[in-house]
């Protein structure tokens, strides 16, 4: 993963998807428990997989399989005589006047992307600082997707803009073709409101461009056979020069066809400073870092294991997931920790690095994110999973720093910084908390707060706690319950239970109307686990479910479940579990490991072919994260949890809804397919839902987005709530 990077190939839904549902001792590491591969299919091959067909994403084979597939679900769910009322709150939400506008600041102006009935695939629209904060701000629309889509006859999703630096006048807009990763990119005058006339365009590819200067573009794409990665990502990165065609850029780095993928881009600061780096990633998590210098790039003496995430008063900053200790220094630095080194040093001599302290992790307390204005460093934290935040000042002597007053037991994200003056705009959220913005001043380290969502659900009956399950090998798994305050635990409360579990993400509280007003409202109760495999305790805590030892990951998710059920809060008759990509393929597994334990799941765009995920879409990208049928030992392993490949006869299964989009290109439809249709064979009912547009997503726009949550929820509800 190249992060910092704009789309990198994570198959991360949680920022869509997820958050709109949205110290731990450990024991000593023991060896995962293993699950045998005993069914015919363990040793999947192309040759002996039966429904290899339904890889073919387009062909009129398999869409008439998705089309009958999806109409035997529809008829079903949307008959149900609740589905009317579920549908018309959810797109009530969705298209809600009064949501919060999220602010983007660029060239000193806000800028917002903003969807509703009448602009269903969104306008880009600017208002000044002053008019933002009033109630009713006096936007001017910038572009206008839909009248984009008509004119180009293509539905354009909006992918963001990057921007030229100093000035922030020209930007790349990216134009994806229903939701895709691979997008379109043209050059566009924010001052004019127009594309750029003979400007910079780059069709159709899954691509990175940054900005060098005004007539020169980095960018890393498909440039012809042999160019592109196993993973489906570029690896050679040119210098386009304005004016000259596409295929006369420069070549300026490359990495290996073996790699995930490679890019560059350039950091800027308020001093005029500049630092324009390559990044070759050879595997999800591990990369090289490579810096421009008069005589071409050369390799930055960092650890695989670490990522540049800015540039401030001529200081680089370096963040690590793995301890280092630099060539010549006593010092080891912990993973986790937020470093600095003199930018000069970095251009000098880039083999040999003196980096000093500007974070380290305590035991509690870990890093999440960094953001940099004019002249400050903005830095997040979770504490316990309770969210912090700090502005740390570059100073002769080291750095200062400075806790912002935040509420207590919430998440805190970083929505946008500016790079011409010091303010920033904060996001404060929790469970039953609408989401709040708070404008900062980075110098003052004031904070404001300025928006608020109305509440979208009566939050009054409800309460949110947290506990802790004990894992199969010890380890205290702690999670977020929110529940009606009069619950009684007589076993049969119907709880959803949703979890991530996987690269480095982590999963905090936040608002969501979707789960207040079709869940919580109707007395369900929610739960959010805090398992292995994703970031809330550092980078150990992600390590802990790497490749083989990915079943700790499965036994944290279980042991919670399990949990609810010592407490006598549900039961399995009641319980049901939802997730997403890295969290669909949780939902797999613990389908065909604990088919006993939940009476619902809902499996969203899931990765669930584990023999064969390196062959379809992104997969490849992910061995770092899951290991690789390549190497027997992780082959062993993957075909133990697989699945698609762990799906057995005569085992009765809960009947799972199964959700996934045809333009899905990052994980792909095929594991939904193919998973749905070994279930049939098998006689296990099913539920299918697969629209073509959506991307990893729910879907392209706030409509489609509504329907995929009413009928998620109606399937919940039908099997958890019966009467």
């Amino acid at each position: 993963m190249l992060k910092g990077f704009r789309s990198s190939p994570a198959p991360l839904f949680a920022a869509l998807f997820l958050a709109a549902l949205t110290p731990a001792p450990r024991a000593a590491a023991q060896q995962p428990a293993t699950h045998s591969a005993d069914t015919p299919d363990s040793g999947t091959s192309s040759s002996s997989d039966k429904y290899l067909w339904l890889e073919d994403v387009s062909s009129a084979r398999s869409m008439d399989w998705v089309k009958a597939e999806d109409a035997r679900s529809l008829k079903v769910l949307e008959a149900d005589p609740r589905y009317a009322a579920y549908h018309a709150d959810a797109l009530k939400i969705a298209q809600a006047p009064d949501r919060l506008p999220t602010p983007e600041q660029i060239g000193g102006e806000i800028y917002n992307l903003w969807r509703d009935a009448d602009h269903v695939n969104g306008i880009f629209r600017k208002t000044s600082l002053a008019s933002y904060l009033t109630p009713q701000p006096a936007w001017q629309t910038v572009l206008d997707y839909d009248a984009l889509g008509r004119q180009d006859n293509v539905k354009w999703v909006a992918h963001g803009v990057d921007c030229l630096y100093p000035g922030d006048r020209y930007c790349m807009v990216v134009l994806s073709a229903g939701g895709e990763d691979a997008d379109t990119q043209r050059e566009f005058d924010l001052k004019s409101g127009k594309f750029v006339e003979a400007g910079f365009t780059l069709p159709h590819s899954k691509q990175e461009v940054s900005w060098l200067d005004k007539d020169t573009l980095i960018v890393s794409r498909d440039w012809g056979p042999g160019s592109m990665t196993t993973s489906g990502y570029p690896f050679i990165v040119k210098l386009w020069k304005r004016g000259t065609p596409l295929d006369s850029a420069k070549e300026i780095f490359r990495g290996k066809d073996t790699d995930i993928s490679a890019g560059g881009r350039t950091l800027h600061d308020a001093k005029n400073h500049s630092l324009t780096l390559f990044v070759r990633g050879v595997t999800f998590f591990e990369s090289q870092t490579f810096v421009l210098t008069p005589n071409g790039p050369k390799q930055l003496n960092i650890p695989a294991k670490s990522n540049i995430s800015g540039l401030i008063d001529g200081r680089v900053l370096l963040t690590l997931d793995e301890d280092w200790k630099p060539e010549g220094q006593l010092i080891t630095y912990k993973q986790g920790s937020l470093l600095e080194m003199k930018l000069s040093d970095v251009l000098k001599n880039p083999s040999s690095l003196k980096p000093s302290i500007v974070f380290e992790p305590t035991a509690t307390e870990f890093l999440q994110d960094t953001a940099i204005t004019r002249s400050r460093l903005l830095l997040t934290t979770l504490n316990h999973v309770q969210g912090r935040a700090y502005i740390y000042t570059p100073g002769l002597a080291g750095w200062s720093r400075k806790q912002l007053p935040v509420p207590e037991s919430v998440s805190v994200d970083i929505v946008s910084t500016s790079s011409t003056d010091d303010n920033f705009f904060l996001g404060i959220t929790g469970f039953l908390t609408p989401s709040s913005l708070y404008l900062g001043d980075a110098v003052a380290t004031t904070l404001t707060l300025e928006k608020t969502e109305p509440a979208r659900f009566d939050a009054s009956k409800d309460v949110v706690e947290q506990y802790e399950a004990t894992s199969k090998d010890g380890t205290k798994i702690p999670y977020f319950i929110v529940h009606p305050k009069d619950m009684q635990l007589n076993a049969a409360n119907p709880v959803l239970l949703n979890a991530y579990g996987g690269f480095q993400v982590s999963e905090t509280p936040a608002y969501s109307a979707n789960i207040g007003k079709l869940w919580l409202e109707h007395g369900g109760t929610y739960v959010l686990a805090n398992i292995r495999g994703g970031g809330e305790f550092g980078p150990a805590w992600h390590e802990a479910g790497l490749k083989t030892h990915r079943q700790r990951i499965y036994d944290d998710f279980a042991a919670v479940g399990e949990d609810l059920i010592a407490r006598k809060i549900t039961s399995p008759q009641h319980l049901g579990i939802m997730g997403g990509s890295n969290g669909g393929l949780l939902m797999g597994v613990e389908m065909t490991q604990h088919p006993d334990l939940w009476n619902a799941i809902v499996i969203q765009v899931p990765l669930l072919d584990m023999l064969r995920f390196e062959h379809i879409a992104a997969g490849a990208s992910w061995v770092g994260e899951y290991g690789s049928v390549s190497v027997p030992a992780e082959r062993e392993f993957l075909a133990g949890i697989s699945p698609y490949n762990q799906l057995k006869p005569g085992v009765q299964y809960p009947e799972p809804l199964i959700f996934t989009t045809t333009k899905d290109d990052r994980v792909g439809p095929q594991h939904a397919r193919k998973f749905a249709a070994k279930m049939e064979e098998f006689h296990d009912p099913f539920y299918y839902d697969e629209i073509i547009e959506g991307g990893h997503a729910a879907g392209a726009n706030l409509q489609e987005q509504a329907n995929t949550w009413a009928l998620t929820y109606i399937y919940l509800t039908r099997k958890l709530m019966p009467n």
